[in-house]
């Protein structure tokens, strides 16, 4: 296991091959994580604590999404996302996905990274 230092919290790596990685989410309360998609890589998450605001679509048509634990969300390359942990509380999610990690096209970030 591999613990990543995020602004808006930490991440663990719990699982990591060729074919796919598995990884929880910590998010700080009041913190985001960037408005982004990915090129090749696909992911589902599942809320396992607190609860998040997924705001998820294209540049034409986002829709904000409330998840709570149990609540699961597919996201397929090219769709933009971004989670947030804005209902009073830390957020803890569980994200399985195919195992491109540093495919990452941020357009909004409030910690100011590329």
């Amino acid at each position: 296991m591999r613990r990543v230092e995020k602004p808006w919290g930490h991440e663990i790596i719990w699982a990591k091959t060729d074919k796919y990685v598995g990884k929880i989410l910590y998010i700080k309360e009041g913190h985001r994580l960037s408005k982004q998609y990915h090129r090749s890589k696909e992911e589902t998450i599942m809320v396992i604590e607190g609860g998040i605001l997924l705001e998820i679509g294209d540049e034409e048509s986002m829709i904000r999404i409330s998840l709570k634990e149990g609540m699961s969300e597919h996201i397929t390359p090219g769709l933009i996302h971004r989670f947030s942990a804005v209902f009073g509380s830390d957020a803890k999610i569980v994200e399985v996905s195919t195992p491109e990690l540093d495919d990452v096209v941020r357009l909004e970030d409030d910690y100011n990274r590329e």
